[in-house]
């Protein structure tokens, strides 16, 4: 399978990862800095973005104007309780837009800007589509992006909005523990068959800012997702603030400064904190904390053990227990029916949590899969299964919603209920259901989820049924709509028809439905049936709306066999989060002014490097006792050298910000001036060896000539013209190699060499090419005698001999028939 446009991006709080599926397996795209990681930050300056590695390293001078934690704000309201916790931890500045979202204030381009965190992650999708269009050479359109599973609805649509912005065509947002699960069962060759008892595995993935817990039921070629539990707000970066505030508290007592107080000095110990930590999972023993300058030119020391973290983090790991606990409740599995509990994500590798692991399921954690890039590798799976450009063993995957969803409408005025479960929690997605209505006029379906959401808008979205209209004899009609999570685990009402009955005359004609046929109609006017299998699903409280569940009376029957049925599609006019059309547009066109600013930056500041690189290597060679400083007269060195001297002054003072021509035409200058002293110095040191090659070539050609003349009979074939042509080339290159000895031998380093490199290159070629075919001329053959023709006495000699055998032959017949 050869490499096609097609990635799965793990998109992470901390990091990104990109996957390819490729001929032999899943390679993971290393970005511009050959790392295979990309931290998920944005940087804005005065002069473009500054975007990933790039973009973390200067996180500490550019406090204001880095952006990272896009994953919390994504598809969130500023007043979300989440977001304003997010917010006191934040260094950034953000505030409220005019309709309640959040809005990230920063300086770019020498102005104030404010952005959406869905426009921040659009533009960090932008550069793990350039990296991986550059790492792949071919342009990118598909791809995955992972999920959590406990994103909610506005939280998919708005990476949705990102991924539309950045101009990418998402296949499939694709939850992060199915993702995970996809890249563990694809290669494995022995799970059992589908009529045998399936392959149970626990997949726990805790990363920087979540946990995720899921089970799995895998036979070969599928895989099908039990149940999955979560807890969003914990992860890694809550055990780093836990020691941060730890080793703050200890140095507002020992050194009189809080670094709580100061967001530079709460970063860096952030970032000290998250070494240790890491270097804890390894080491038992006391480990050193030691910041230089951390605040007030204080130097800060202290020190930390493993036992010690454990017991300031008890709390989180007791959570991560419940979370375990709860996702062995909802799979139903007894801890014996579980083959393995796989661990991802690089808060996995605490020693505490593996012991919660055992703990909970009786056997130890299992690190087969690469902790960091099991989910890329997952999505980039997905999208090879699901782009038609790639062709990869098909393998089937049945994930579940996380959430119950219930469905709710107006059904005072026709004496029902008005709410239903459509999906319950660990449902099978993607799926479609069918609600039945029997209305006259225009109606809105409302959906929202019936339980406790990591969001404080339980609210999903509003669906107003359009054109539905009463039956030519006033009456009610049927109406249809289909209620679907789609790949994305988007739930969305995602179409109506309106069953229009119309009465016929009793009497049979050729056009008259024949008895029976009228069902069999109905029925093919429906909307297809899903793959799934989705059961239709309605009220089924009163007689207009008993065909919910699909059951009809006697007395309905009849009357179906009297009418024909028409199914009209209704327009939906729906009511949800996201942008609209107009806004995506604006946000698109925005980011791809931003896209050339960037190019039209960087090509700048190529020009410039270009301009002060070449100023540096070529004053480096000209200094005395350099390698350049034999090939130019000393003032006209020193000139130059002084005129470097000036370009270097000037590009950190008055050509600082200069236009990119300004600094191409002023290195076209320099080179004007410096490459002929370069290309003297490269003739001077090739020369000795191109004309040494062409005098040896000569000399063997001189001996090939006086072999010809002493009449060598290899040579015997070639005539006297061509011996006098390759003599006449032999006598004019010699004269004209010993000129140009002559020539060069009176030139001087500093001056234009007389004779160049390529002169000399392409006499000797001209000469080869008449000297060369003469000398290798191949020898005629001797020509062969025909292989029948004999001499006229050795003809005789066989004829006599062959009669005599035949006479022999014959005597010995008749003496045989005697």
């Amino acid at each position: 399978m050869a490499a096609m446009s097609v990635i799965g991006i793990d998109f992470g709080n901390e990091s990104c990862y990109v996957a390819v599926a490729k001929a032999g397996g899943i390679e993971t795209i290393a970005n511009d800095y050959s790392l295979r990681a990309t931290p998920s930050c944005i940087a804005f300056s005065g002069k473009n973005r500054i975007l990933g590695v790039a973009a973390k390293n200067q996180q500490v001078t550019n406090m204001k104007n880095t952006i990272f934690n896009i994953k919390r704000l994504l598809g969130r309201k500023f007043k979300d309780p989440l977001v304003q916790k997010e917010i006191a931890s934040l260094p950034y500045n953000i505030l409220e837009t005019k309709n309640g979202n959040i809005g990230i204030k920063v300086q770019y381009l020498d102005e104030e800007h404010i952005f959406s965190p869905e426009q921040c992650f659009a533009m960090l999708l932008t550069k793990l589509k350039d990296d991986s269009a550059t790492a792949l050479q071919t342009p990118i359109n598909d791809c995955v992006i992972s999920v959590p599973s406990y994103f909610t609805n506005n939280e998919r649509k708005a990476l949705l909005d990102s991924a539309a912005i950045a101009g990418l065509n998402v296949l499939r947002l694709f939850n992060e523990t199915t993702a995970t699960a996809l890249s563990y069962g694809i290669y494995k060759q022995d799970l059992p068959p589908p009529e045998e008892k399936p392959r149970n595995v626990v997949f726990v993935d805790c990363g920087q800012s979540s946990l995720q817990v899921s089970a799995v039921a895998f036979h070969k070629g599928k895989l099908k997702m039990l149940a999955t539990a979560s807890d969003h707000a914990l992860g890694g970066r809550n055990i780093d603030t836990i020691l941060a505030e730890h080793f703050a508290k200890e140095f507002l007592a020992k050194y009189h400064i809080d670094a709580r107080t100061n967001a530079r000095a709460y970063v860096r110990l952030l970032a000290e904190v998250e070494k240790i930590k890491k270097q804890m999972s390894a080491n038992s023993t006391p480990l050193p904390l030691n910041i230089e300058c951390l605040m007030n030119d204080k130097d800060v020391h202290s020190e930390m053990k493993r036992a010690d973290m454990e017991e300031l983090c008890a709390p989180l790991f007791q959570r991560v227990e419940v979370t375990l606990s709860t996702l062995l409740t909802r799979c139903g599995l007894d801890v014996a029916d579980i083959h393995s509990v796989e661990v991802v994500g690089g808060s996995t590798r605490i020693p505490a949590i593996k012991q919660l692991i055992e703990k909970v399921f009786h056997r130890p954690a299992s690190t087969t899969l690469n902790q960091d890039e099991s989910v890329s590798r997952g999505c980039a799976l997905q999208c090879a299964i699901l782009s038609p450009a790639v062709r990869v063993r098909d393998f089937s995957v049945t994930d579940v919603q996380e959430y119950p969803i219930y469905v709710s409408w107006d059904g005072s005025a026709h004496d029902e209920p008005g709410e239903v479960e459509v999906f319950p929690a660990n449902h099978a997605a993607p799926f479609s259901k069918m609600l039945s209505f029997y209305r006259q006029e225009p109606f809105s379906v409302r959906a929202a989820y019936n339980c406790d959401v990591p969001y404080p808008d339980k609210h999903i979205g509003v669906w107003t049924i359009k054109d539905v209209k009463p039956s030519p004899d006033g009456k009610e009609q049927k109406v249809k709509v289909k209620a679907r999570i789609n790949l994305h685990g988007i739930m969305a009402i995602s179409s109506a028809q309106m069953y229009e009955s119309k009465e016929e005359p009793m009497e049979a004609d050729a056009d008259a439905p024949k008895a029976g046929e009228d069902e069999a109609n109905d029925k093919e006017a429906q909307p297809p049936a899903e793959a799934n299998g989705a059961p239709e699903v309605g009220p089924s409280w009163t007689k207009k709306i008993s065909a919910l569940f699909g059951r009809e009376s006697a007395d309905d029957k009849k009357e179906k066999k009297k009418k024909s049925v028409k199914s009209i599609e209704l327009n939906i006019e729906p009511s949800v989060y996201g942008f609209s059309q107009v806004e995506l547009n604006q946000y698109t066109e925005q980011e791809l002014k931003m896209i050339a600013a960037d190019r039209q930056e960087k090509e700048r500041a190529d020009a410039r490097n270009a301009l002060e690189e070449y100023v540096y290597e070529l004053r480096g060679k000209l200094g005395a006792d350099c390698e350049l400083a034999p090939y130019v007269l000393e003032s006209d060195g020193s000139g130059l050298l002084s005129q470097l001297d000036d370009m270097e002054n000037w590009l950190y003072e008055d050509g600082e910000n200069c236009n990119r021509q300004v600094y191409v035409d002023k290195l076209a200058e320099l080179k004007s001036k410096g490459e002929p002293i370069q290309m003297r110095r490269v003739e001077s040191e090739l020369r000795p060896m191109i004309l040494e090659s062409f005098s040896r070539s000569l000399q063997l050609s001189h001996k090939v000539l006086e072999a010809m003349r002493s009449g060598d009979p290899k040579y015997a074939h070639v005539t006297d013209e061509e011996r006098k042509k390759a003599a006449e080339a032999l006598e004019h290159s010699f004269k004209w190699l010993e000129k140009t000895h002559n020539k060069l031998a009176a030139a001087k380093k500093h001056e234009n060499p007389p004779v160049t490199v390529a002169q000399i290159r392409q006499e000797a070629a001209s000469f080869e090419s008449i000297v060369n075919p003469i000398f290798n001329k191949p020898q005629p053959k001797a020509p062969s005698p025909p292989k029948d023709e004999k001499p006229a006495k050795e003809n005789n000699a066989d004829a006599k001999q062959d009669k005599q055998k035949t006479t022999e032959s014959n005597s010995e017949e008749k003496m045989d028939c005697s």
